[in-house]
C-alpha cells in the first residue's frame, strides 16, 4: 500500500473534544490516549487491557506520531477518559469528519438500527445500548450515528440522524420501523427522496397496498404497473425477483397522508435452497416515481446496512461480546469503531489486491507501514 502524504486526519478532526480530566490528571495528553485508541481499534484491540499492551508492542511507532512524555496510558486512564467523553461533542467531530467526504458517496442512505447486545451495566441497571446508524449504501461508509434513548424506540432516533444528514439528491430507506409520516415529511423537507418498508405498524397502508397488488403478481399483461425482474443463481440457491411499481394511486385512501409520496411498490421473492422453496411478500412506499427496476436496485441495497455493516460490526469487530458499558464508553467505542470502520472501507478499495476487513486488520498488526496508510487514507 503506497502510504499517502498527507497528515492523520483523524487527530486534526477529534482532538478538539474538550478533556472531562482536571488538570493534575493529565499525565497523557487526549490526543496521545485517541491516537492509541484508533490504532489500536483498526489492529483489532477489544479491551481497555488490550490498549495498553498494544501500545506496548507498537511503542516504536507510537513515538514517530505522538509524545508520550509520560509513557503509556494504563487500562485505567484508557477507561476513565473515553467513558467520560461527551458523545454528542464526538459525534460532531465524526460528522465534521464525513462532511469532508459525502458528496462522492453515491445516492441511497440506509438508515437502521443494532443493540450492542453486552454493553448493558447491571450493576447500573442501564440496558444495552442501541445506536441508529445511517449508512451509504454504494460506498459502504457510515454517516452518523444517533443512540436510542432508554425507555425510547427507533421512531425517535431516526428524525435526530436526518437532521444531521445533507439529503439533497439522496434517497433514505428505512425498514418497516421507520414508516411514519412526521418522519416521511422530515425528509422530504430535508431535500431527500424516501423508499420505506410497510408492515403491519401501518395496518390500513399496509392492507391497501398488499390488497391492490396481489391480483398483478401472475397477471401476463402489466399494462397498469412497471415490473422489473431479476433471477440470482448462487451455488445451491436460486432466488427470483419480481418487482412490480405504480404511481396510479387514487385508490390510496390516506395517500394525502403521506407526506410526497408518488409511488407503491411490491416485491415477490422466491428463494429454492436445496429444492426447498419459499415464497415471500414485501411492500414500501416512495416519493419517487414508479421505476421498477431502480426500486428493485434500492430496496436491495438497503441490506447492505445488515451485510456491510451490522454483520461486519458483529464478525469483523466482534461487538457483540464487548463488554464495555462504563458511563459513555460503549456508545464512544461504538462511534469510534465506526470511524475505523470507514477507515478501513476506504483503504480496501484502495488496495493493490483484494483483502478481507479482517486481512487489512491483521496487515496494519503486523506492518507498521500499512497501519499508517489506513490512518492517512482519504476518500
Amino acid at each position: 500500500m503506497q502510504i499517502d502524504d498527507q497528515p492523520i486526519d483523524l487527530v486534526e478532526y477529534f482532538s478538539h473534544i474538550e478533556d472531562p480530566r482536571i488538570e493534575r490528571q493529565k499525565l497523557h495528553t487526549l490526543p496521545d490516549i485517541l491516537f492509541i485508541v484508533f490504532c489500536g481499534s483498526i489492529c483489532g484491540v477489544e479491551s481497555w487491557e488490550d490498549f495498553t499492551l498494544f501500545a506496548r508492542c507498537k511503542l516504536d511507532f507510537l513515538k514517530k506520531h505522538i509524545s508520550l512524555s509520560n509513557g503509556i496510558p494504563s487500562k485505567s486512564t484508557f477507561q476513565r477518559v473515553i467513558s467520560r467523553l461527551d458523545p454528542e461533542a464526538f459525534r460532531a467531530c465524526f460528522l465534521t469528519w464525513v462532511a469532508d467526504f459525502d458528496s462522492s458517496l453515491g445516492d441511497v442512505i440506509a438508515i437502521d438500527g443494532k443493540v450492542v447486545r453486552k454493553s448493558f451495566d447491571e450493576a447500573n441497571e442501564k440496558s444495552a445500548i442501541h445506536m441508529v446508524s445511517a449508512f451509504a449504501a454504494e460506498a459502504r461508509l457510515v454517516l452518523a450515528q444517533e443512540k436510542v434513548a432508554e425507555k425510547s424506540n427507533e421512531i425517535t432516533a431516526i428524525p435526530k440522524l436526518i437532521d444531521m444528514l445533507s439529503l439533497k439528491e439522496a434517497t433514505v430507506t428505512l425498514d418497516a420501523m421507520g414508516c411514519q409520516r412526521a418522519i416521511t415529511k422530515k425528509i422530504i423537507d430535508s431535500g431527500g427522496q424516501y423508499v420505506i418498508a410497510v408492515k403491519g405498524n401501518q395496518k390500513s397502508l399496509y392492507e391497501g397496498i398488499k390488497k391492490h397488488f396481489n391480483h398483478f403478481f401472475d397477471m401476463k399483461n402489466h399494462k397498469d404497473v412497471d415490473v422489473s425482474m431479476t433471477e440470482e443463481v448462487s451455488r445451491n440457491r436460486l432466488e427470483k425477483r419480481e418487482c412490480l411499481a405504480t404511481d396510479s394511486i387514487d385508490w390510496l385512501k390516506m395517500k394525502d397522508d403521506w407526506v410526497g409520496i408518488k409511488s407503491c411498490i411490491a416485491i415477490r421473492s422466491s428463494r429454492t435452497i436445496n429444492g426447498q422453496k419459499s415464497t415471500e411478500f414485501r411492500y414500501y412506499i416512495s416519493s419517487r416515481p414508479a421505476n421498477a427496476e431502480q426500486h428493485n436496485k434500492i430496496i436491495r441495497s438497503h441490506w447492505a446496512i445488515e451485510n456491510s455493516l451490522h454483520w461486519v460490526l458483529d464478525v469483523v469487530f466482534n461487538e457483540d461480546e464487548s463488554r464495555i458499558h462504563s458511563k459513555n464508553g460503549a456508545e464512544n467505542m461504538a462511534m469510534i469503531k465506526h470511524v475505523v470502520m470507514n477507515k478501513l472501507r476506504i483503504a480496501q478499495s484502495n488496495y493493490p489486491i483484494k483483502v478481507s476487513l479482517k486481512g487489512l486488520k491483521k496487515t496494519a498488526g503486523w506492518d507498521d507501514d500499512s497501519l499508517l496508510s489506513i490512518l492517512c487514507q482519504r476518500i
